[in-house]
């Protein structure tokens, strides 16, 4: 796995924790960390950092096309 796709898995995995907490116990953590509030004002960073985990979630999507290889036999 290139060093691309982790950073784009690691991003998509902030995300979905993201929201789980969103759903949860309505905080943002994102929010939280770098400043602002998702639903009326956000800091620069805070939607750079939303951005960023967009981009990686439309990156992931070619996760779902990619050939599996079989994981060599050890002897």
């Amino acid at each position: 796995m290139s060093a691309l796709s982790r950073l784009a898995l690691i991003l998509v995995i902030v995300g979905a924790l993201n929201w789980l907490l969103i759903g949860l116990f309505q905080w943002d953590l994102v929010s939280a960390l770098f400043g602002g509030d998702a639903i009326r004002e956000s800091s620069g960073f805070s939607r750079f950092i939303y951005a960023l985990v967009g981009l990686a979630g439309i990156y992931a999507i070619r996760f779902l096309f990619d050939d599996r290889v079989p994981a060599r036999e050890t002897q």
